[in-house]
């Protein structure tokens, strides 16, 4: 029995005992009645339970904001959609403002020339190394289109057709060095020829040459076409007067010429297959 009390075993249920015992009397002495090892634990713990709690909530904060991000995102996909459908709607608008300006002023031509015939066309091909804008046009043979058919935007003169195939052709500008046109300025009614070269044509000038040095043509004049010669109808603008200037290799004078046309900019054309001379 002696041995017993001796023993390591006895000696350890002796502590327990006298723990347990120590932490009823303080825990009887305390207002909250909670016990010392509690408040130890509390003490120990409470740091990591609070950190634990604030982790949880920004966790469930920053799920909120997935949640926030993915759905502004769904958001922005569906107006820049509706964006799309709008500008597509918007461009399409734009081009039937165009055709309803075109064949306005088809009609508006045609009353004022009964005796024209008109193919409409709209260009399908530039030539980027043509240092003279010319292009290709959707009409051909099979649409009754034939080499020296003038070609115009509105009244203007935009050029001749070069070379036809079933179902398009070839269009010069009158930038084209190539192209020769029997012209007048229509207040003081002088004639000459309306023709450019490589220097005039990359400026995206032309010039009515042939008319005299006494010349009573000014900068604001209007050029048109005089008819003569059979390809270009009458009094189809050709452009306006910037400056008079001498010829160098005769006794005349020239008149500079700004073509009407923004030949970068045309789409759709009128293609003139036949009128009175």
């Amino acid at each position: 029995m002696r041995r017993f009390f001796k023993s390591n075993g006895f000696k350890l249920f002796l502590a327990v005992l006298v723990v347990l015992f120590s932490g009823s009397a303080l825990a009887a002495v305390t207002e909250n009645g909670s016990s010392p090892f509690a408040s130890a634990v509390a003490v120990v713990f409470g740091p990591v339970q609070r950190l634990s709690a604030k982790v949880a909530r920004e966790m469930s904060e920053l799920s909120f904001s997935f949640k926030s991000a993915s759905y502004y995102k769904k958001q922005s996909e569906e107006l820049e959609s509706q964006l799309a459908e709008c500008r597509g709607k918007l461009a399409g608008y734009d081009k039937a403002l165009n055709k309803i300006d075109l064949y306005e002023n088809f009609l508006e031509i045609k009353e004022e020339n009964p005796d024209y015939t008109f193919v409409s066309a709209s260009i399908i091909a530039r030539d980027a190394k043509d240092l003279y804008g010319s292009f290709t046009l959707n009409k051909g043979t099979a649409h009754g289109i034939s080499v020296n058919d003038t070609v115009i935007y509105n009244k203007y003169l935009v050029g001749v057709v070069t070379s036809v195939m079933l179902t398009q052709c070839n269009v010069d500008t009158i930038l084209n060095p190539n192209v020769n046109i029997s012209a007048y300025e229509t207040r003081t009614r002088e004639s000459g020829y309306v023709e450019t070269d490589a220097a005039m044509s990359k400026k995206g000038l032309c010039r009515l040459s042939g008319i005299e040095r006494s010349t009573q043509i000014a900068p604001g004049g209007m050029v048109c076409t005089s008819g003569t010669g059979g390809i270009y109808p009458k009094d189809l603008l050709v452009g306006e007067v910037e400056e008079i200037a001498d010829a160098t290799e005769n006794i005349s004078a020239y008149a500079v010429v700004r073509p009407f046309v923004d030949f970068s900019k045309l789409i759709d054309l009128f293609i003139i297959t036949g009128f009175s001379e």
